[in-house]
């Protein structure tokens, strides 16, 4: 319809200017994705050919080796640069032991990712709960997760990692100290160019449901409140931040993300330091049903989700989207 009057308003400012086409729009944008800025998780076990769909995340698998291997170069070709291993072990013990057994299904990921996949940056996950037969991030004394020996068991879990070439070790497990005696272990051991992602903010949520199915890693008793952050803290998660800095961390994380993005903002404006949010398994699988049923437009919520947590302040977003966002991108 054309337009016959027009209004005496005299404007000197009109935002909307800069928001009339998608060109001047691109120009004037504040944050921007890269796909170089995605890190992909992969699920890895044993056997061959295994592509075993998760039921509470669509699109995302347990994988053998060989299947991890295909999905990492695939990854990369999308322009994902990174991925973050998680074992799934044939075997649990209370101690967690399989964590650090060279032949497991991580440790034999990560030497065939460095030696298969060109320029891939391998992170892999350092925790003993997908490896206790109690689901426990710890070793148990009673139904106290005991610290200091659990910390010696990740040391070893990361020692591990290290020697089969990982370019990170990520300890989630959130025992104190844990993040001083890895950096220590690894330079008295040679493997000072290893750098240390810390879950420096990890708090104790509902969203990790579908992870729990993924990972194989329900605790069978009790939960995790008491290692795990309460999510009313955002002191508390400066002060673990500051702690986990000082102890050696070259990246910190912020876990999950969209409710915690105040969190992130303040980690990255207080300390300035590298830093990783996980758009964790929940807030994924609750915009895959909720696609799925028709009630949000999948690509755009995802988009704008992952747009959300980069301008919070993320350095580095896991997200089990990498790949499609990526190809969007």
């Amino acid at each position: 319809m054309a337009v016959t009057t027009r209004t005496s308003l005299s404007l000197t400012r009109r935002p909307r200017r800069l928001r009339r086409t998608e060109a001047i729009r691109a120009l004037v944008r504040e944050t921007r994705l890269t796909p170089d800025c995605f890190i992909y998780p992969l699920f890895v076990g044993a056997g061959e050919g295994v592509r075993r769909e998760i039921g509470s995340m669509p699109g995302v698998f347990q994988l053998s080796v060989d299947e991890a291997i295909k999905e990492a170069a695939a990854a990369k070709s999308d322009g994902v640069p990174a991925v973050i291993l998680f074992g799934l072990p044939e075997k649990k013990d209370p101690e967690g032991s399989v964590a650090y057994d060279p032949d497991a299904p991580v440790q034999t990921a990560v030497r065939a990712l460095k030696r298969e996949v060109r320029d891939v940056l391998v992170i892999t996950d350092v925790c003993l709960c997908e490896y206790t037969s109690h689901g426990h991030c710890g070793i148990v004394d009673g139904d106290e997760i005991v610290n200091d020996i659990t910390v010696d068991q990740l040391v070893r879990a990361a020692l591990s990692h290290a020697v089969a070439g990982a370019d990170v070790v990520a300890p989630s497990d959130m025992m104190d100290g844990r993040v001083g005696a890895i950096r220590k272990a690894l330079d008295e051991r040679g493997f000072d160019r290893t750098a240390i992602m810390s879950y420096a903010a990890k708090y104790c949520s509902g969203f990790y449901g579908p992870f729990r199915e993924a990972a194989d890693s329900t605790p069978q008793f009790g939960d995790r409140r008491s290692h795990q952050m309460d999510p009313g803290n955002v002191v508390e998660a400066l002060r673990e931040v500051e702690i986990d800095i000082q102890e050696g961390a070259d990246i910190v994380m912020v876990k999950p993300a969209l409710p915690y993005l105040d969190v992130l903002a303040k980690v990255k404006e207080r300390f300035g330091y590298p830093t990783a949010a996980y758009h964790v398994s929940g807030e994924y699988s609750m915009l895959k049903a909720a696609a799925q049923r028709g009630w949000l437009d999948e690509p755009r919520v995802m988009m704008e989700s992952l747009i959300g947590i980069k301008r919070a302040g993320a350095d580095m977003i896991i997200t089990y989207y990498a790949r499609d966002a990526a190809r969007l991108l």
